[in-house]
């Protein structure tokens, strides 16, 4: 939602990225600088602007994939490590219901198609919120949906018995949206900084100027802030804040299987 594409900045909470996507101070396939910055327009807000005047419009497309800088030269070798396996998004408004499409030209079923469902919806709940629409159906089409050998032995059958409710919403005007996300972004930079101590860390936790929904989005991440830097107390602090069962039970589920 900030459009950004420096590597250092989300390499804080995922270290191991590089290791897909090349270790340059900027991530050549960056979805929000894709869609913000890269075509010389902010197509997000372009995306806005022609859904509120024109709810009918069926030209509405936002653009990840670049040509120019995306294939791969006479010889087939790749521009560039980060290459994006999603092309382009296709909404349209029907019955009072932002619906959205989402092309991917290659999908791993391990290591992308879970993030990518949870990246576009929530982007298509956020630009319900500001058109003030409700959320519609999704629809992801793969191109190439793969999963790889060596990733099956991972592949596993939810033991999880209890329906769990995502109380959370996204969709919230465009102004309280907007300046939500420009504190979160503010926030994480300070829940990165090598200069982070503990007493700090307490005193970013106690604003009161998110809705519920950004700020149990704020805690998860804190809550991995801490992990990260051993402050075992500040972790359990932080995560025991968060009232969206959804994400408790995916943090406790993935704070297992890292400390196996």
């Amino acid at each position: 939602m900030q459009g950004r594409n420096d590597s250092e900045f989300i390499n804080f909470w995922n270290p191991l990225l590089p290791k897909f996507c090349g270790e340059d101070s900027e991530y050549h396939g960056a979805y929000g600088f894709r869609l913000r910055q890269n075509l010389g327009i902010d197509q997000i807000e372009r995306a806005y602007q022609i859904l509120s005047n024109n709810p009918d419009t069926r030209q509405v497309v936002l653009q990840i994939w670049d040509g120019k800088i995306d294939l791969p030269d006479e010889n087939a070798t790749p521009a560039a490590r980060d290459i994006p396996c999603n092309i382009c998004s296709m909404l349209n408004i029907r019955n009072g219901r932002l619906e959205w499409t989402q092309i991917l030209r290659s999908n791993d079923l391990f290591l992308g198609t879970p993030h990518n469902v949870v990246q576009f919806t929530s982007l298509q709940e956020i630009l319900a919120g500001w058109l003030g629409l409700e959320v519609g159906s999704y629809y992801q089409l793969s191109n190439s949906l793969h999963a790889y050998v060596h990733d099956l032995k991972k592949y596993q059958i939810s033991k999880q018995s209890k329906f769990l409710i995502n109380t959370d919403n996204l969709a919230l005007s465009k102004a309280v949206s907007q300046r939500s996300f420009q504190l979160l972004e503010d926030i994480m930079e300070r829940l990165l900084a090598p200069d982070l101590e503990p007493e700090e860390f307490s005193l970013l936790l106690e604003t009161d100027q998110l809705p519920e929904g950004y700020y149990n989005m704020l805690l998860v991440v804190a809550a991995d802030s801490a992990r990260r830097r051993k402050w075992t107390e500040c972790c359990s602090n932080a995560i025991s804040k968060c009232t969206n069962e959804c994400l408790v039970h995916a943090w406790r589920q993935w704070e297992k299987r890292i400390t196996l």
